[in-house]
């Protein structure tokens, strides 16, 4: 699913989705707002989201999506680079995070490594997030509170590790594996996987 306000570029993305054979476009919107009315009943795996939308930002659709979706991966594409709205995404629940001059190999290969449980970002984008979260000083001993297991968990997913490769080399579900990073990122403090991420290397 892709919202986006450029009518150009949100043909480009539907163009992109329909010459791929491992994903398919079940909706395409111009708002958060039209968006929202609809998107529970298309129930997308993948939600490319654009960060400035008419209305209501993407971010704050991203956070409402959250709680209507849980398990919807989103990727915000943008031209926006700034670490503050970097941050701000990933904390209201974004996946992934990529400029719109992405190339289209580029996109599908970030769709299917988010749909596995990965998040994808543009390079560039990545470094700052990095210099972002080294910001963040972590509370004393909070990685002490988390189980033997979870520890695996989270020391596998900072090797760059998606979530079915972490289920299969500990022998265990993929949804076992979703409620671990859940127990993880709320004994952490943190929103999601790549601050959980961040923040344990860091420790």
């Amino acid at each position: 699913m892709a919202l986006e306000d450029d009518g150009g570029l949100r043909e480009e993305l539907e163009g992109i989705l329909a010459a791929t054979e491992c994903a398919c476009c079940v909706g395409s919107y111009c708002s958060a707002e039209e968006a929202l009315e609809e998107i529970a009943a298309a129930n997308p795996d993948v939600i490319l989201m654009d960060i400035k939308l008419p209305g209501m930002s993407g971010i704050e659709c991203v956070a409402r999506l959250r709680g209507t979706l849980p398990d919807a991966r989103v990727i915000m594409l943008t031209v926006y680079e700034d670490s503050d709205r970097i941050f701000q995404a990933l904390q209201a629940g974004a996946d992934g995070y990529l400029v719109k001059s992405s190339s289209a190999a580029t996109l599908i290969e970030a769709i299917i490594d988010v749909y596995k449980g990965g998040s994808p970002m543009s390079s560039h984008i990545a470094r700052k997030v990095v210099r972002q979260f080294r910001q963040l000083a972590p509370a004393p001993n909070e990685a002490e509170n988390l189980s033997r297991r979870e520890k695996e968990v989270l020391e596998l997913l900072a090797c760059g590790y998606v979530y079915k490769e972490i289920a299969d080399q500990l022998g265990i579900g993929i949804e076992t594996i979703k409620t671990y990073v859940k127990s993880i990122c709320k004994k952490l403090h943190v929103r999601n996987r790549v601050e959980a991420v961040a923040r344990y290397s860091h420790k």
